[in-house]
């Protein structure tokens, strides 16, 4: 398949010249945040649940910087002290991924629930999201369950033990993000960051090396790994090769995703390292914004999907009831082949108009 571009122009083409100094600001930005998120955090994990929305979007923040301080130490390695980069970076992903974990599983609750009611009729009463991830002292709010009265009997069951799996989950992902909270790891982490808000340990010659190469490089990562992928298969959004194995014993995670949620991660690299290099507030990219929104339902679908299929591997389970997980987990597969189309036609489309 021929080599295909982001945007009609090179998007990192008049950012040239760009040297360390934008990435140290950018990094001491970005720790700013972090360190405003943690306070915020810490003021209100003993909020009521009334309040709860503070520490939601204050976990959120804690990891939207963590997410962009990772993403800014690998870009830009080379301009960066390599013995503390390395030492920090999976330390970040330890804490990022610790504080996503409670939120990922409510939200594929709530997702599987309302694929079960949608498939099998009922209709779902509309709710507000309960108020998950970290809050530090905060009480556990689960996931409300809905009115199963027109489910089938398999699928009410299916719901049924879908819901107290993902929120025993959650629950353990909620304990296991305040130890976290609590614990020495993150104070050191903390105590990293903190630091970055007012020094970053750039290499000498990093105030004279420009940037725009190294985020060049993400970006033809980026444009190596999508051409790689299965772009003529998914232009049929219900791809029945999705399906092979889908229920096999074999817990292991869908041998066609793992592509797909590579380039998820170099589209995030990519756009974090034009964050860098354009400041602040980077003009809007309608094609990465939607890029990035189809491989998040693909993410969000394939998990679901093997939610799902690992329910179905209870044993002593109804004949009914895997039965309906079994038809939940092939509507979510079929979600994944749908995000996949989409993708395939955000980018193909502008591929076309180059």
């Amino acid at each position: 398949m021929a080599q295909q571009h982001l945007e009609p122009t090179d998007p990192l083409a008049g950012h040239v010249g760009i040297t360390g100094d934008a990435l140290a600001g950018y990094l001491r930005s970005q720790a700013t945040q972090f360190l405003r998120a943690l306070r915020q955090h810490r003021e209100s994990g003993g909020a009521s649940a009334a309040g709860a929305e503070d520490p939601v979007a204050a976990a959120r923040a804690l990891r939207r910087s963590v997410r962009r301080i990772s993403a800014s130490l690998h870009t830009f390695r080379p301009l960066l002290d390599p013995d503390w980069s390395e030492s920090l970076r999976p330390e970040l992903a330890w804490l990022s991924g610790t504080l996503g974990m409670e939120h990922a599983y409510e939200s594929r609750l709530e997702r599987l629930l309302l694929a079960l009611h949608r498939l099998s009729g009922a209709v779902f009463p509309t709710q507000p999201a309960s108020a998950a991830v970290v809050t530090a002292g905060s009480p556990d709010h689960p996931v409300p369950a809905p009115d199963r009265g027109n489910l089938t009997v398999g699928a009410a069951k299916a719901g049924a033990l879908l819901d107290r799996r993902l929120t025993l989950a959650r629950t353990r992902a909620h304990s296991t993000a305040l130890q976290a909270l609590g614990s020495s790891r993150f104070h050191a982490v903390a105590d990293n960051i903190a630091l970055l808000a007012s020094e970053v340990p750039l290499t000498k010659t990093a105030v004279t090396t420009d940037l725009q190469p190294m985020a060049t490089t993400a970006q033809e990562r980026l444009e190596d790994a999508v051409t790689s992928l299965p772009l003529v298969t998914a232009g049929h959004p219900y791809n029945a090769e999705a399906l092979i194995h889908g229920l096999s014993p074999d817990p292991s995670p869908h041998p066609q995703d793992a592509p797909w949620h590579q380039v998820r991660l170099l589209l995030r690299l990519h756009r974090y390292a034009r964050e860098v290099l354009c400041g602040a507030n980077p003009p809007v990219e309608l094609r990465l914004l939607t890029a990035g929104e189809a491989l998040d339902r693909h993410r969000d679908a394939s998990e679901a999907a093997a939610a799902a299929a690992a329910a179905a591997r209870t044993p002593r389970i109804a004949p009914a009831t895997a039965y309906a997980l079994g038809v939940l987990h092939a509507d979510q597969r079929h979600e994944v082949e749908a995000a996949r189309f989409a993708f395939q036609q955000c980018w193909q489309k502008q591929a076309v108009s180059t």
